[in-house]
Order: structure tokens, then C-alpha cells, then sequence
């Protein structure tokens, strides 16, 4: 009968993430969590235009400049819309109904030289 030793056995098997691999996992959830950082605050914006762009929609107003006045307006009280102005939508009231729509490019500095293009569309639907 074979005895085998119980700390032989169990250091074959034990299995870990050594310093190195450490330090990478953390170099790499750094960056990402730094990179969430930077992109959250303009999807935060590119929400709250859409928003306000329906709510403008919804509310029946039908010519360009009161659809202007009213997005300077919500622009007003929305303080994180500071990317487009009302000049920047396009209005088309041609339709049944009003086709509001926006675009704008926003970058990011990711470190010095190097830069995120983020390409922001929408309107209403």
C-alpha cells in the first residue's frame, strides 16, 4: 500500500494568479473603469438630447422656430446639454408629423496624443 504525502498532492494542484498576472488584471480594470469614466458623461448628454428632442416632438409643436425656442428652453434647465445648440437640429415639417433630428461628433482625450471619436445620432421617432 502506497501512502502518499498530503503536501505533495495538493501543491500539483494548486492553481493562482501570480504577481504579474495581478498586476496586469489591475493595469487592465484600471484602464476600462478610467475609459467608462470619460465615455459615460457624453451618453449621459446624448440621452438627455433624445429626451428632450421627443418631449419637444410630443408636445405638437409644429413650426421651426418654436421648435427652437422650446430646445432652448429645455437646454435651459437641462445643464448637461452643452454639445448642440437649436441650430443644430434639423426640422423637417413637410410630414404628417415633425421629424426633429440631431448629429454631432464628440471626442475624447483618452492620454495626450491619443483620442476617442464618439458619433452621436438620433431624433425623434
Amino acid at each position: 500500500m502506497s501512502v502518499r504525502s498530503p503536501h505533495r498532492s495538493s501543491y500539483l494542484r494548486q492553481r493562482g494568479l501570480s504577481l504579474l498576472g495581478l498586476l496586469f488584471w489591475a493595469v487592465l480594470v484600471g484602464m476600462l473603469a478610467v475609459l467608462a469614466m470619460k465615455v459615460l458623461p457624453t451618453m449621459n448628454e446624448y440621452f438627455t438630447i433624445q429626451r428632450a428632442v421627443q418631449k419637444i416632438a410630443d408636445s405638437g409643436t409644429n413650426t421651426a422656430p418654436e421648435i427652437r425656442k422650446a430646445f432652448q428652453a429645455q437646454q435651459d434647465v437641462e445643464y448637461s446639454i452643452s454639445t448642440i445648440g437649436a441650430d443644430d437640429l434639423q426640422i423637417d415639417t413637410s410630414g404628417d408629423h415633425v421629424k426633429i433630428s440631431f448629429a454631432y461628433d464628440k471626442q475624447i482625450e483618452l492620454f495626450d496624443p491619443v483620442y476617442l471619436l464618439i458619433k452621436y445620432h438620433g431624433g425623434n421617432r
